[in-house]
């Protein structure tokens, strides 16, 4: 699975951007933040989440801890966008290259909108996922926010 299309681009977007972390293959699939944090023996809290939202019709990556939910409706009135709603499966495909589970802050086809929960910030150590939901890589806050070009958001 290291060799995996989407590992790959998310590896290079990584090393082209001078990131430390390196992506691990697991064994098993850590689809959601309690299943990454479990295998990892890390607080949910310090997963980072990449979910994809349909603003307008489009994409918005917000990575939010593993231990918050997003508020739609105060994000949608932040951003001056009319509704924003989770994507569907072929919604996050078709921008991210990726899918639902394995979805990685870089490494998709074109720039997205990102947004980073603030809560991350306080871990020093935030893991990622790695573009499959085999991958994972670690990071920081400051990292994702410099990779994904993010701007940093209360998401709750």
């Amino acid at each position: 699975m290291s060799t995996h299309p989407n590992v790959q681009r998310v590896a290079d977007a990584l090393a082209a951007a001078g990131a430390t972390g390196e992506i691990r293959i697991l064994d098993e699939a850590v689809p959601t933040a309690a299943a990454a944090a479990a295998e990892l023996g890390c607080e949910v809290g310090a997963i980072a989440n990449s979910l994809i939202f349909d603003g307008d019709g489009e994409p918005v990556l917000i990575l939010t801890s593993g231990a918050h939910r997003v508020d739609t409706q105060k994000l949608a009135a932040e951003l001056g966008i009319g509704k924003l709603r989770r994507a569907t499966p072929e919604f996050v495909k078709q921008h991210t290259g990726q899918s639902i589970g394995g979805v990685a802050p870089v490494g998709h086809p074109a720039p997205v909108r990102t947004l980073v929960d603030t809560a991350l910030e306080q871990y020093d150590e935030v893991w990622a996922a790695g573009g499959i939901p085999h991958s994972i890589f670690p990071t920081t806050y400051q990292e994702l926010l410099d990779l994904t070009y993010g701007t940093p958001v209360v998401v709750r």
